[in-house]
């Protein structure tokens, strides 16, 4: 192979981006894997008084305080069920460490840019400013969910209060 097509593969394989995907409910989702720390199971936390629903409470992360914050309750699922399968993806979002919880996480995808479709502006459990875009794979539709937004917007700001 020539430099000129080593150049372009390297310059394709940088627009390739990786998710880690999990699942609540039915569906399934995406994080961009750059921002996840570890996978934990899901342990016992510490409420805090006067928090919304979704913020489970904070737990103590090797001398570190975690708010965890449960995605299924903010992405109003009927049914938030603690099982063997329910974990934390810690992730790092602007300098924070915050725990979400989900249903399960399945596994680490590469898609594309080709792969990546603009989220609809209806018909989410969610508001569309916290989507990044659609993925499809095969007969697999992941809604990839940007965590910073999601994390930073006003209502979760309430983590910040929280923990301080």
């Amino acid at each position: 192979m020539n430099s000129t097509n080593e150049a372009a593969l390297t310059a394709a394989e940088a627009h390739n981006r990786e998710f880690l995907v999990f699942s609540l409910g039915e569906e399934e989702y995406a994080v961009d894997i750059l921002k996840v720390q570890e996978i934990r199971g899901y342990e016992n936390v510490t409420r805090i008084a006067n928090a919304p629903d979704f913020i489970k409470g904070v737990t103590n992360l090797r001398g570190v305080i975690v708010p965890i914050v449960d995605l299924r309750i903010k992405f109003h699922l009927d049914k938030v069920e603690y099982g063997g399968q329910t974990v934390v993806i810690v992730v790092n979002v602007e300098d924070r460490v915050v725990g979400i919880v989900v249903d399960g996480v399945s596994d680490v995808m590469m898609l594309t840019p080709d792969q990546i479709k603009p989220a609809p502006e209806f018909g989410v459990t969610l508001s569309s400013d916290f989507l990044s875009g659609l993925g499809s794979l095969d007969d697999r539709m992941l809604v990839i969910v940007d965590i910073d937004k999601l994390l930073t917007s006003d209502e979760m700001a309430l983590v910040e209060q929280t923990t301080e």
